[in-house]
């Protein structure tokens, strides 16, 4: 190869530059390197075809409008982020609590998804938290759905209808629920809102956590199945509408237990029972467990939950055939689930996993939580045995690949539970995160999130680990030193390049003279090594490792000197 110079400082640092590496045949001899263990896709996989390689989102965190409490929930039309929870303010992103841009907002706002800026023009005053959102797909009508008693000083029990570009209130929408609501799904070919929480009537008449509304007044339908033994908690209804599938904590559905504990399928026109079989698998219900969330589009359903103690069986996340309600796979991750969203390429999730050492992922149980992960949309693997005590296990089961998409989210404090984000929505092209987290890779951001596509994104989220943690160790032989170093890691990029710089006995400048390439991943850091191909005469001599990404950011180590020949 041809070597290239570069004056390299005293000082360690991260630069970003365009450097084309080439392995030659001896140098790729003499490098070993312990790869890791699963095929881990990114925004720049080495083979985006592949089933276990899709494209992710970049790990970029993108601005958009903070808050001064909880997202519970999202939903997207078009250009506009919808987002709601429990809050009295927004700000724009940069922006201290409190300081300069500061405008009151009742636990909804909405955003511009391509420049994460506030929409002034909305702004519903909402007098409770709300859990739920749905909208059109004109992206004209909104249906919010909580805890709420009152929505612009009207009275609107649980339930209520917006414009969703002004916020003003419906009034033609009289729907009456009595108790919480936690999900909505609009049926808009029928015009058909359908409801889940926790609730005993709905327009003064018996309905068992489960209703439908005429989306455009609010009146019931007659449609009127039963969720017992807790609460229902999301609701999705299939893209060709022969089903709607409904997920909480409840333990029978038109009192069947399975189909039914914890999810479980009806006919949209007339709420009876279907048959839903992966319910044979996964069990979640009652007082410690639940189906948190669903998540739809034509290659399946989506979904995830949780389980503390008895009652359930997975925390992790599913994907369901929707035409038979099969297991197409699974995941196991250990901890909660709160979200799923899916792109075209990769479903996202926020939640709080710990343990994805039984698909090939992180191993380090309660030592670090992941709150924002993605996975395949597509099974490539199987579930291994689960080694650890309070968990089920699903050996054998269809599983997905855990994709290398690490944005880093803090615990936020708003609500006492310790947790980051509750809610993922997504597009072709962005996924956006909400929550109680304060910052996103390590910069302060309340709230809520963007990631983008690597078409739109900034790219920067490089290599992080830099001088003494990406510092070689060295021995000699035979005047040939062999370099040692624990690979960097990257949040969005598997594969890496790292270059090795030498400076001479008596050079001022480094050169360039080899570059290889390693996996590895957050949690994964495998060793790896280089020798020098030829003897080199008696003198001392400095190493630098740098790190490159396939974006060009570079991170540099601390240069290591090693003496050749006495």
């Amino acid at each position: 190869m041809n070597p290239k110079t570069y004056p390299r400082p005293n000082r360690v640092g991260r630069r970003r530059l365009a450097i084309v590496a080439v392995v030659t045949a001896a140098l790729a001899t003499a490098l070993t390197t312990a790869l890791a263990g699963p095929v881990n896709a990114d925004t720049a996989p080495s083979d985006p075809g592949s089933p276990s390689t899709p494209t992710t989102v970049s790990a970029d965190a993108l601005p958009a409008p903070q808050i001064d409490g909880v997202v519970w929930t999202q939903a997207i039309a078009g250009n506009t982020v919808w987002a709601a929870g429990s809050f009295t303010t927004a700000r724009p992103a940069g922006v201290a609590l409190g300081g300069a841009g500061t405008v009151p907002r009742f636990n909804v706002l909405s955003y511009n998804l391509t420049t994460g800026v506030l929409n002034a023009g909305f702004a519903p005053q909402v007098n409770g938290a709300i859990r739920a959102i749905a909208v059109d797909s004109t992206g004209q009508h909104l249906w919010l759905g909580g805890s709420f008693t009152q929505v612009g000083g009207r009275t609107a029990n649980h339930i209520a209808e917006l414009n969703a570009q002004t916020g003003a209130v419906l009034t033609g929408f009289r729907g009456n629920i009595n108790g919480t609501v936690n999900a909505l799904a609009l049926r808009s070919d029928k015009n058909t809102l359908f409801v889940g929480g926790g609730f005993s009537s709905a327009d003064l008449k018996k309905h068992f956590n489960l209703a439908a509304l005429t989306a455009n007044a609010g009146t019931l339908r007659n449609w009127s199945p039963t969720a017992t033994g807790g609460t229902v908690q999301a609701i999705a209804v299939a893209p060709d509408y022969s089903r709607v599938v409904v997920g909480g904590a409840f333990t029978a559905l038109n009192s069947v237990a399975n189909p039914g504990y914890g999810i479980g399928s009806l006919n949209p026109s007339t709420g009876q029972h279907q048959t839903w079989a992966m319910n044979s698998v996964i069990r979640n219900g009652g007082k410690n467990a639940a189906i948190t969330t669903l998540a739809a589009d034509s290659t399946g359903l989506y979904g995830g939950g949780y389980t503390y103690g008895s009652g359930g069986n997975l925390e992790g996340t599913f994907r369901a055939d929707w035409k038979t309600g099969n297991l197409v796979w699974m995941e196991d991750c250990h901890g909660d689930t709160y979200s799923v969203a899916v792109t075209p390429t990769a479903e996202y999730v926020a939640g709080h996993a710990h343990y994805c050492g039984n698909v090939g992922g992180f191993v380090d149980e309660k030592a670090t939580n992941y709150r924002g992960i993605a996975f395949s949309k597509a099974a490539t693997q199987t579930i291994t045995t689960n080694p650890v005590s309070g968990y089920a296990n699903f050996a054998g089961q269809p599983a997905p690949s855990l994709l290398q998409w690490y944005p880093n989210f803090n615990v936020g404090t708003y609500t006492g539970q310790g947790q980051g984000p509750w809610s993922v929505a997504a597009t072709s092209q962005y996924v956006v995160y909400g929550g109680e987290f304060t910052t996103v890779n390590g910069v302060a951001q309340q709230g809520l999130v963007r990631f983008a596509v690597s078409s739109i994104a900034p790219n920067k989220m490089g290599p992080q680990a830099v001088g003494q943690d990406l510092m070689p160790t060295s021995t000699v032989s035979y005047n040939r030193p062999t370099l040692s170093w624990q690979s960097d890691y990257d949040p969005d990029n598997k594969t890496l390049t790292y270059e090795i710089w030498r400076r001479d006995p008596q050079a001022t400048t480094y050169t360039q003279i080899a570059s290889v390439k390693g996996d590895s991943s957050v949690w994964n850091r495998p060793t790896m090594s280089w020798t020098e191909p030829n003897s080199l005469a008696a003198g001392k001599y400095f190493y630098e490792i740098v790190a490159v990404d396939p974006f060009g950011n570079q991170a540099i180590g601390q240069q290591t000197p090693v003496t050749v020949g006495g």
